[in-house]
């Protein structure tokens, strides 16, 4: 196995990729009510829920995902703040096996070699990575807010979101996000979380309250400081079903961003369980069939 990431145990992880379609359980009224004007009143709490309800609603979140395998190819476009614009190219693999969610990704670099990672949700959550250049091994764990590639604000944390899991957190308002009323959860880190990463003592994120899709996540310093922005960005429809096109990802500091969008996807697929053995980063893996894949226009 992987090195731990020090991620609390739960029954049903599941990796960010897995929660993009989790996020996109939509309609189109439902994406036209979030472009809502700017000012508008505060919420009243009375319909929050308690802290049964609040834990019953995560419950759901997690247990939410696609049926049978599944296939994406993703642009990473990093846009700092001073610069110019970069755009990396990727391909994912999904599916679940007796622990839970299994995810291979792997990305191209701007001098084209490819990285890869495997991320294996469970009980017990384990990452593993393989350089351009080098054979694969554990993540370690200093790595898990590390840029998988330099220059991106993407990292294993937010493929894996393990905050979702962590045992100490509260239901504390109904906010407006994006035009759309949301349960906001505090997720505070557990002890050995914070020893590893000490700058990051909470999580905050935002689920619709009719949806009950993640619509914003926001990790937090000791003092409340705002250090990265997860925001859902725009849906495409494919069959009945809404999914995600794009997320950002922002460095509230630096206020660099980078966005992830979908270019084609493959649903409903039959992929082999060794493609998932992390001895076999090392090897290449052809994309499905061009007849099975979805493209998304830009």
């Amino acid at each position: 196995m992987g090195q731990l990431l020090n991620i609390a145990p739960a029954s049903r992880w599941r990796a960010f990729f897995v929660l993009l379609f989790a996020m996109a359980v939509c309609t189109a009224g439902s994406r036209a009510a979030q472009s809502g004007p700017s000012a508008l009143p505060p919420l009243a709490q009375t319909g929050k829920p308690d802290a049964a309800g609040a834990r019953a609603l995560l419950e759901r979140f997690r247990a939410t995902g696609p049926a049978g395998d599944y296939y994406l190819e993703f642009e990473l476009h990093a846009l700092p703040r001073r610069g110019e614009e970069k755009v990396y190219r990727g391909k994912l693999w999904g599916a679940r096996n007796e622990q839970g969610a299994i995810t291979r990704v792997e990305v191209r670099d701007s001098a084209g070699q490819i990285h890869r990672w495997l991320l294996q949700n469970g009980a017990t959550a384990a990452a593993w990575s393989r350089a351009a250049a080098g054979p694969p091994g554990p993540l370690a764990d200093g790595a898990l807010l590390a840029p998988l590639i330099p220059g991106v604000e993407l990292s294993a944390f937010d493929l894996l979101m393990p905050y979702l899991y962590w045992p100490d957190f509260e239901l504390t308002r109904i906010d407006r996000i994006r035009g759309r009323p949301a349960h906001t959860f505090v997720f505070r880190a557990p002890v050995a979380f914070t020893k590893a990463h000490p700058q990051v003592a909470f999580v905050r994120a935002y689920l619709d309250t009719q949806f009950n899709a993640l619509m914003q996540a926001e990790r937090l310093d000791a003092n409340g400081q705002v250090l990265t922005t997860f925001s859902l960005g725009e849906l495409k429809k494919i069959g009945e079903q809404w999914m995600i096109k794009s997320i950002d990802l922002r460095n509230e500091t630096s206020r660099d961003k980078t966005r992830f969008l979908v270019t084609a996807v493959a649903l409903g697929l039959d992929l082999a369980t060794t493609l998932f053995e992390p001895a076999r980063l090392n090897e290449d893996v052809a994309p499905p069939r061009t007849d099975q894949l979805v493209r998304l226009a830009p």
